[in-house]
């Protein structure tokens, strides 16, 4: 068996990039590496405004963790990238009004995660992977489109909501202002 730099490549960048989402999971599901666990990851989700935030710190650990873990693995890839894909696009809704640049809190980081995800899923696995071993068996076009599907639609929802309930923090707190002002006057 000849090696092939291609599929080498792929592995590297699944391996990689599947890595960083699997520590960046387990943290929010576990609190391993230092992260605040599903209860922390819980108030977390709270104060950036998504809601349900149990349910949506349990849905960003196990996007994070289980999209990771199937990229490593190269199994039903385009269903991972999909995955990773509409997770991190809800980390890129709480990042981007500090801008792109990750030095000033940007999305920067969840973007490229993102992005990366999706075009592993695009390209495939390559030869050393699960998917190889099945016979491509869960990575075909119709589980690509299927998942992106899924994903875009559920990312759409999350960060629509998240937008409402942000928007609705900001109102009450405009109008706890002007009261506790108009309080001070008389």
């Amino acid at each position: 068996m000849c090696l092939n730099r291609r599929d080498l490549g792929l592995l590297a960048l699944r391996g990689a990039v599947g890595g960083v989402l699997i520590a960046h999971g387990t943290q929010k599901l576990f609190g391993w590496f230092g992260g605040g666990g599903l209860e922390g990851t819980t108030k977390a989700m709270e104060h950036m405004g998504f809601h349900p935030a149990r349910q949506s710190a349990l849905a960003a650990g196990l996007g994070e963790a289980g999209g990771g873990a199937l990229l490593v693995a190269g199994l039903a890839t385009p269903a991972a990238g999909a995955v990773v894909a509409g997770t991190m696009a809800g980390a890129v809704a709480v990042h981007a009004p500090a801008g792109f640049f990750v030095t000033s809190g940007g999305y920067e980081y969840p973007a490229f995660l993102g992005a990366t995800g999706l075009a592993v899923g695009l390209a495939g696995p390559g030869r050393y992977s699960l998917d190889h071993l099945t016979c491509h068996a869960l990575d075909r076009p119709w589980v690509g489109l299927v998942a992106f599907l899924a994903s875009a639609a559920g990312a759409y929802g999350v960060v629509a909501r998240r937008r409402h309930v942000v928007r609705l923090r900001e109102e009450r707190a405009a109008v706890e202002s002007d009261e506790q002002e108009g309080a001070g006057l008389s």
